[in-house]
This record gives structure tokens, C-alpha cells and sequence, in this order.
């Protein structure tokens, strides 16, 4: 008995989803321009401002060229958080999404 997988329209498409918040981290990580407009803000903590020495500029870096996304860290498919190692030391990054 096979059975088939019905989307759900409550869910937006991991896809879609995961090329917006590429595209995003790209643009504001690295100002690489999207295929499409995308708007959004980054934001940082305060700690990381003040890790001093071009510290931010690499982690920045570091999280628009992320691509290592697996099932054990990326389950959902949306491409929404990960880790870099900047220096010995792990910086998370997170994209939130909020429709309007």
C-alpha cells in the first residue's frame, strides 16, 4: 500500500523558503543581488560588534557563504540557522521569517 503526500497549505514550501533566506544571507552577508527583490534586516549582537579585529567582518562573511546544510542541522529544509567557527569560536546565525 503506497501512500502519497498531501502538501499542506498551512506549511509554505521548504524550497521556497530555503532560496529566499540563501538569497537573503547572500545579500546581506555578502551583497551578492538576488534574482528577485528580497527585503529584510540583518541585526547582530552586541557582543559580536565588540569582538574587535575584524572578528564581525569574517563571521558575516563566514554565514553568507554557508551551504552546509544536512537533515541533522537543517530538518525543516529552510535553510534558517546554522553555525560558523570564527577563530576557534562557534557563532550562531539565525533567519526568522515573518510574512506580512
Amino acid at each position: 500500500m503506497s501512500m502519497t503526500v498531501q502538501p499542506q497549505p498551512d506549511r509554505p514550501d521548504p524550497t521556497v523558503i530555503a532560496a529566499q533566506n540563501d538569497a537573503f544571507r547572500k545579500l546581506a552577508c555578502l551583497g551578492v543581488p538576488p534574482a528577485q527583490p528580497i527585503q529584510g534586516r540583518m541585526h547582530v549582537t552586541r557582543s559580536l560588534m565588540e569582538a574587535g579585529d575584524g572578528f564581525m567582518a569574517e563571521a558575516v562573511k563566514a554565514t553568507g557563504a554557508f551551504d552546509t546544510f544536512e537533515p541533522e542541522n537543517d530538518p525543516e529544509g529552510w535553510h534558517d540557522f546554522g553555525a560558523v567557527e570564527i577563530r576557534g569560536e562557534t557563532v550562531f546565525w539565525k533567519i526568522d521569517l515573518y510574512e506580512a
